[in-house]
Order: C-alpha cells, then sequence, then structure tokens
C-alpha cells in the first residue's frame, strides 16, 4: 500500500532551522509531483511548497526564501529545508503526493514547534 512517511519535526528556537523528510513507497515517485502543507491550530490546511516531477518548485509567499523543497527520485524522499523558522511557522507538516492537482495520498504529519 501507499506510504508516505514524515520525520524530522521539533521543538526549535526562533531563527532556528529544521529539515523535513518525507519517505514515500507504494507508489512511482518521480513521476508525482509533491508538496508540503501544513496546519496550524484552529486554522485550515495550506500549501507551503511544491515541487513537480521536472524539478520546478513552487513556494507560498509567506516562506519564499526561507524555506527549499527538494527531491531525490533514486531514495523516493521528499525534503524541506526551512530557515530562519517564527513562530508564525508551527504547525503539523503533512507530505502529499499528487498525481493530478489535488493531493492523491497524504502523510500523518510531523509537529513543527517554533518557540523560546
Amino acid at each position: 500500500q501507499v506510504q508516505l512517511v514524515e520525520s524530522g519535526g521539533g521543538l526549535v528556537q526562533p531563527g532556528g532551522s529544521l529539515r523535513l523528510s518525507c519517505a514515500a513507497s507504494g507508489i512511482t515517485f518521480k513521476i508525482y509531483r509533491m508538496g508540503w502543507y501544513r496546519q496550524a491550530p484552529e486554522k485550515q490546511r495550506e500549501l507551503v511548497a511544491f515541487i513537480t516531477k521536472d524539478n520546478i518548485q513552487n513556494y507560498a509567499d509567506s516562506v519564499k526564501g526561507r524555506f527549499t523543497i527538494s527531491r531525490d527520485n533514486s531514495k523516493n524522499t521528499l525534503y524541506l529545508q526551512m530557515n530562519s523558522l517564527n513562530p508564525e511557522d508551527t504547525a503539523v507538516y503533512y507530505c502529499a503526493a499528487s498525481a493530478a492537482v489535488r493531493p492523491t495520498y497524504w502523510g500523518q504529519g510531523t509537529q513543527v514547534t517554533v518557540s523560546s
């Protein structure tokens, strides 16, 4: 079956960095558009960044210049490098695989907390 397993979340101080990973199995990873979404308490889930099968990247305005999405098709793994984190980045971060416009598969999420 399809599995997307996120890791790398945790507690970090403002200004710090984290690197999230998403290990995919059960799909032909290289043909999927992959994305990172996040959901903060009492807020709707929002798109953070996505990367196409051709490595075209797109970012939410709130993370441009601070976050970098990448993929390693040889390892079936998606990454999100997050720098200059601030408390507004606190959320559960989800990995998603999209065969079309909307996500087809979701991971279980990993908590990122930015706090001093």
